[in-house]
């Protein structure tokens, strides 16, 4: 016998609890036969049993304000029911419609409740759904759907084809981006990739810009570069340093040790090892032809120019010279440096590595050509400028002087023919040779120039009219200025003494008393016009300037010394260049050293035009040369031994010292200072010596005679046609 939980519990009639008791009979509100409501499922128990046992119906309680049934079981019915209700159609309530269906000889009831839709929502129009996908149960029930919310709608599934498109773009694009990216490294960035690593393939090889050459006024070089070799290492290459620097020693001329250490590795500034070391510069052709024929490793060498300078000592000391790169370093190879200096090229080009060292056929290669630098043409004479040295040293040997200085000046140009100075060096070789030897001493010789500054006292005189050249007064033995007694060496003994006279015998008392009557304001004008107190611009580097005292500074004494050219500093240059304004009628002309200059293409310039300005009147400058040649022609005058046969020679003698940083030196500085002819003067010779135990007056006036006599012949200047006047010293 089945459990009671088994089997549902039957009625009188045979069917199970739940069902209709009336057996399909409507009800008494008018409902469809074997329709149950609520109340059944109200009478329902989990049991099987209902409320009434009878075949009647419970009645239904609804609340009057909602019109729902109270029924607390009906959304479980709901849930086992699917949810759903029949439709409705045109607004009105369907009748329910039992359906009997036979299953396993049992007859199932299926109800169909009607929709209690509220009125003003949509019915469900879906189909009722069975649950767990089984046969409906007997006694289970259609369940009005509860109004209630609306169900929410399922989410929005993403579109598939959208998300292709997007995921297609999206790979076009990482293609473009890479492919854009492969075209810039192998079109555009290819040359930087290409030349990362190019620095340590390539080889730098320097062309020296071959130099300009300095030639003098007939263009005789007087110092050029001529062809020759460098010889230089790659330390990277150099399998044993030792061993190839005793071989490379007796053919360099240099220790061992000395190359040893420039072979050494080493590493540039950008952190690249070195491959370029000099070894030697201005290495012969031949030499370097042996050095070649060695082939030894890392060692090899390539066109050089080596300065030359064919004089050896001849005009060094204008010259100068230059280091093993040809830099101007002293004289005019330092002054004019930029000018013959031209533009350096260079050969770049890429090379193996290890035993493949050599130039890449098709490789990088690069050159850029060399630049020639300008040459410059000098007014000097080199015949006479020989000569002039010669007799320099000559004499300066005979009297040991310490040091001398000669200058040559044409008159009407203001060109310098030839400048000299002692001691002097070998510009091939100047390693060897002592500072002070090199120096220019025309330009850099300082000295109070004594007696041969009196023709400025007197030029100045003549030009303000204190006095002519036919002026006499009385001079006495000696004046006194301040706290200093000024003599003369040769006593007038107060007798009347004409200026030539004066001026022969360089007489102190009277240039003093002529300079009394001039002014210490005119005098020191005068001094700077005929050219003292400041560089001439002859163009040497370094020129001294001098000194002028000026006239707020002179003392009672100053009035005696300076008019007798103490108490003055100048140049042997400067003293020249003021007789040169006497001799070129009263008319300064700037001295100048560079005629012209050649550039590469060999078209000539010629030099900026020297500064000139009128001194003296051409009659004054006439009349100052007449007084002036009373100094070689008067019995027992000073200048005597520089007289020159067959010319006029007008000059003047001098004593004075040598000044230090604006100290007195020992000993004194004789000069002499004349121009020939006399007459129409051509040159200008200043020559002054300083000796430290005096006597070079027994050396200047000699030495103009001889310089003067060999430029005047050497320029085939015709002897004076008319002698020199007569003078008168006391008239």
């Amino acid at each position: 016998m089945p459990s009671r939980s088994d089997e549902p519990r039957r009625d009188a009639t045979g069917s199970r609890r739940g069902s209709s008791r009336n057996g399909g009979t409507p009800d008494e509100r008018g409902g469809e036969p074997g329709i149950g409501g609520i109340s059944d499922a109200r009478a329902y128990t989990p049991r099987g049993r209902t409320v009434r046992d009878g075949g009647g119906r419970a009645e239904q309680r609804r609340d009057p304000r909602t019109s729902r049934t109270q029924d607390p079981f009906r959304p479980a019915l709901q849930v086992l029911d699917g949810g759903r209700s029949a439709a409705t159609r045109g607004g009105t309530r369907a009748a329910a419609v039992p359906r009997r269906e036979a299953t396993a000889g049992r007859t199932t009831v299926v109800r169909t409740v009607t929709d209690r839709t509220p009125r003003g929502e949509a019915p469900a129009g879906t189909p009722r759904r069975r649950v767990g996908g089984r046969e409906p149960r007997r006694g289970d029930r259609p369940a009005a759907r509860r109004p209630g919310r609306k169900a929410p709608r399922p989410p929005r599934l993403a579109d598939p084809g959208r998300r292709l498109r997007l995921g297609t773009a999206l790979a076009l694009a990482l293609f473009v981006a890479i492919g854009v990216r492969l075209v810039v490294l192998q079109a555009v960035d290819t040359p930087a990739y290409a030349d990362g690593g190019m620095a340590d393939r390539l080889r730098t090889v320097p062309l020296p810009a071959p130099r300009g050459a300095i030639f003098d006024r007939d263009g005789a070089a007087l110092a050029h570069s001529v062809e020759a070799r460098y010889v230089y290492a790659d330390p990277t290459r150099i399998k044993d340093i030792t061993a190839t620097a005793q071989t490379l020693s007796p053919l360099l001329g240099m220790p061992a040790s000395e190359l040893a250490e420039k072979m050494k590795p080493r590493k540039r500034i950008s952190g690249v090892d070195s491959q370029f070391e000099y070894l030697a510069r201005g290495v012969t052709v031949a030499r370097a032809r042996e050095i070649m024929e060695l082939a030894l490793p890392g060692i090899a060498v390539h066109r050089d120019e080596r300065r030359e300078v064919p004089g050896g000592d001849l005009a060094a000391n204008l010259i100068g010279f230059t280091s093993l790169d040809m830099v101007g370093l002293e004289g005019l190879e330092a002054r004019y440096d930029d000018l013959l200096h031209g533009e350096d090229g260079q050969r770049v080009f890429e090379v193996g590595l290890g035993a493949l060292a050599a130039p890449i056929p098709g490789g990088y290669s690069r050159t850029t050509k060399a630049k020639p630098g300008s040459s410059i043409v000098l007014t000097i004479d080199r015949d006479l400028q020989y000569t002039v040295q010669r007799i320099l040293s000559e004499r300066m040997k005979a009297v040991q002087g310490s040091t001398g200085a000669a200058v040559v000046l044409h008159a009407r140009t203001g060109e310098v023919l030839a400048q000299a100075s002692h001691p002097t060096y070998n510009a091939a070789k100047p390693q060897s040779s002592d500072p002070t030897d090199r120096e220019d001493a025309a330009t850099s010789f300082i000295v109070d120039p004594g007696s041969v500054h009196k023709a400025i006292t007197f030029g100045a005189a003549l030009q303000e009219g204190v006095i002519t050249k036919d002026t006499v007064f009385p001079v006495a033995n000696g004046i006194r200025k301040g706290d200093t007694w000024f003599r003369d060496t040769f006593p007038a003994n107060g007798r009347r003494m004409s200026v030539a006279g004066m001026m022969a015998h360089s007489s102190n008392v009277g240039t003093i008393q002529i300079a009394d009557q001039l002014g210490p304001e005119r005098l020191l004008d005068y001094q700077q016009r005929f050219g003292l107190g400041k560089p001439t611009g002859v163009g040497m580097p370094g020129e001294a300037g001098g000194r002028l005292l000026p006239v707020q500074e002179w003392s009672e004494s100053s009035h005696g010394s300076v008019p007798i050219g103490h108490s003055v500093d100048a140049t042997p240059l400067q003293m020249a260049a003021a007789y040169a304004a006497i001799a070129n009628d009263g008319t300064y002309v700037q001295p100048r050293l560079v005629k012209e200059t050649i550039g590469p293409d060999g078209k000539p310039t010629p030099a900026e035009a020297p500064t000139t300005r009128q001194v003296l009147s051409p009659d004054n400058a006439a009349a100052l040369r007449t007084i002036l040649e009373a100094v070689t022609t008067v019995d027992n005058a000073t200048g005597l031994a520089a007289a020159v046969p067959g010319y006029r020679v007008a000059g003047k003698t001098g004593t004075g010292w040598r000044l230090v940083e604006g100290k007195k030196q020992p000993g004194e500085v004789a000069s002499f200072i004349g121009m020939a002819p006399a007459d129409n003067p051509q040159y200008v010779i200043a020559v002054f010596v300083h000796s430290p135990s005096g006597g070079g007056g027994r050396v200047a006036a000699p030495a103009f005679k001889e310089m003067m006599t060999f430029a005047l012949r050497h320029f085939r200047v015709p002897p004076s046609s008319d002698p020199a006047p007569k003078f008168t010293v006391f008239p």
